[in-house]
């Protein structure tokens, strides 16, 4: 780094403390006990971790005496992958004994890269302190940490196997979408499946590659994987998302099977399983010769009563008007946003209602054009991606309205968003 860095560096540093620092008195001399550097290891479970597995470093300290300048020196962590999860809290403290003291708060991932006995070593903390009038730097360091981490004795599995993936995580989620509906296409037509994959607890890079999907009688188009880390104040949330275009290549209805993701659950200390559905490809509007047949020609006595049908329902039609054409979100969004609501998942809810703004644009226009949905996506936005502590809103309240039926003037038709396969784009 330059030594304009470094200085851009500690000067971004001192402004952000000096608010901190006016209320402060100035003390005659650093006793022992004033200034204090702790690091804490947040094991999942209480148990020693495994390999790749997340484990938070939580470095907390408390200074009685005003900084001027500072500087963490973090231990090389040879034997650990880590990240750090957002940028350094500072706030002000009050002691046991009344005394007024400035807190700082760094947290960060690491992830153990294979089993054995290993130590954290100390961080140290360089402050500048006002010592008695003058400017002196001294340096705070935490204790050294054992950190063992187990080797995996299950007969299958495990972080050193090469299938099944290894994927640590406290929750996995994965949604599944389509563009058309898959039962509605037929012969030659295309369709667009995105998988996204949800983990928390796990960086981007940790998550699986594309699964293959293959059956008799389709072709597959596999689009490109997009993976990202969300950083948020509870540990890092891993996102991928997968994409294929299908078409299929038999008139025949096509079963597509599910596929297993087992994952091991970090809160639980179990392995689990969770599937992209099974679906069915083709099917919803069948184009057999059947299909094209003159309709029977039905008896007077059924031409009367259906005459007679129709006289009633238009009286009932011009008493309690014409049904508007209208928007709603698909079931299993709805579930899933009911789901991650009832559990208090605010990262888990923001998930589904991104996957839910992609499935259903329509709709989403209509959300966003409302201050109330928009005040709530912001608040949602703030509680997850914000500092600590933002409040999170009523999320039963917010899935209700998100999968309320929206009437539209007009059923608009969507147009087609996927570019030909077999042919330039146009």
């Amino acid at each position: 780094m330059s030594f304009s860095g470094v200085f851009e560096r500690r000067a971004r540093a001192l402004l952000l403390l000096a608010p901190l620092l006016a209320p402060l008195p100035a003390r005659a001399e650093i006793e022992p006990g004033d200034l204090t550097l702790t690091v804490t290891a947040e094991l999942n479970g209480n148990s020693a971790p495994f390999s790749r597995e997340m484990v938070l470093l939580k470095i907390h300290g408390v200074y009685k005496q005003p900084i001027l300048l500072e500087e963490v020196v973090q231990p090389s962590l040879a034997n650990f992958s880590w990240t750090q999860l957002g940028r350094d809290h500072w706030s002000k403290t009050k002691l046991p004994d009344g005394q007024s003291a400035i807190a700082f708060d760094r947290t960060v991932a690491v992830f153990p890269h294979h089993a054995g006995q290993f130590t954290i070593e100390p961080f140290t903390h360089k402050l500048t302190v006002n010592d008695v009038g003058e400017r002196r730097v001294v340096e705070v360091r935490s204790k050294p940490i054992p950190f063992p981490v187990a080797q995996w004795t299950e007969p299958s599995g495990g972080p050193d196997a090469k299938e099944p993936w290894w994927l640590p995580a406290k929750d996995v989620a994965i949604t599944d979408s389509w563009s058309p509906d898959p039962e509605t296409i037929k012969v030659g037509e295309t369709t667009r499946r995105i998988v996204t994959l949800e983990a928390q607890g796990m960086v981007a890079e940790g998550l699986p590659p594309r699964p293959v999907m293959r059956t008799r009688g389709i072709i597959t188009f596999a689009g490109p994987v997009t993976r990202e880390t969300l950083l948020t104040p509870s540990g890092p949330v891993a996102r991928a998302t997968y994409q294929w275009d299908v078409k299929p290549g038999v008139p025949e209805i096509i079963p597509l099977d599910a596929i297993a993701i087992p994952w091991f659950d970090t809160n639980t200390r179990t392995m689990r399983e969770t599937e992209i559905p099974a679906r069915q490809i083709g099917g919803g509007l069948p184009d057999r010769e059947t299909d094209r047949a003159p309709p029977a020609i039905p008896s007077p006595l059924v031409v009367a009563a259906s005459a007679l049908a129709a006289f009633g329902l238009g009286l009932a039609l011009i008493g309690f008007g014409l049904g508007r054409p209208s928007l709603r979100l698909s079931r299993p969004t709805r579930r899933a946003l009911q789901a991650a609501a009832r559990s208090g998942d605010p990262a888990g809810f923001r998930a589904v209602l991104d996957t839910a703004m992609r499935e259903a644009p329509d709709l989403a226009r209509i959300w966003r054009a409302r201050p109330g949905l928009v005040a709530s996506f912001a608040a949602l936005d703030r509680s997850v991606f914000g500092a600590s502590g933002a409040p999170v809103p009523d999320l039963r309240a917010l899935a209700n309205a998100l999968s309320r039926s929206e009437p539209v003037a007009a059923a608009a038709r969507e147009p087609d968003r996927l570019a030909p396969l077999d042919g330039p784009a146009r």
